[in-house]
């Protein structure tokens, strides 16, 4: 089985979610089958085939929750140090076009959030930076284009 690296605070947030499925949803799903199933006539009833559907979709997710905590390998980024990036650095980079500032945590698939500025390490921007140190470029293919990028700092904050 293949280990997924992830950070102490994704494998919070997926643990968090697995228990408000199975301690939350699990149970008022239940529920909402049995009202369901209380008005009748199963074959056409909608509530009924709502309520399954949605207990389906939640023990899917259940599922893959536990297989991606299962093959986690938590990595504290607090302990990580070094000039170079690699998974959990935090990276200021600027765009050598537009002179943007852009910051970015390198974290693990499951907890990539490009909004909250955490990117996949298997995503183009992460692989183009993995061993390159602050002061090289970068030249990064992303469906939008080639665009270059200067490392201004690499951190490893928790």
């Amino acid at each position: 089985m293949e280990k997924v690296p992830m950070t102490a605070e994704g494998h919070a947030a997926l643990e968090a979610e697995l228990k408000r499925r199975t301690s939350e949803e699990r149970p008022r799903i239940i529920q909402a089958i049995a009202e369901a199933r209380a008005h009748g006539d199963l074959s056409e009833n909608a509530e009924y085939h709502a309520a399954k559907e949605a207990q389906s979709h939640n023990e899917g997710r259940i599922l893959e929750l536990e297989d991606q905590l299962s093959r986690a390998e938590v990595i504290d980024v607090a302990k990580l140090s070094g000039d170079s990036v690699k998974f959990g650095a935090t990276v200021t980079l600027v765009d050598e076009d537009t002179e943007e500032e852009k910051t970015y945590k390198i974290v693990g698939d499951a907890e990539a959030d490009a909004k909250a500025g955490k990117v996949s390490i298997s995503s183009p921007i992460a692989r183009a930076l993995i061993g390159k140190s602050v002061g090289d470029t970068v030249e990064v293919t992303a469906p939008g284009g080639a665009r270059s990028y200067e490392i201004l700092t690499v951190r490893f904050l928790a």
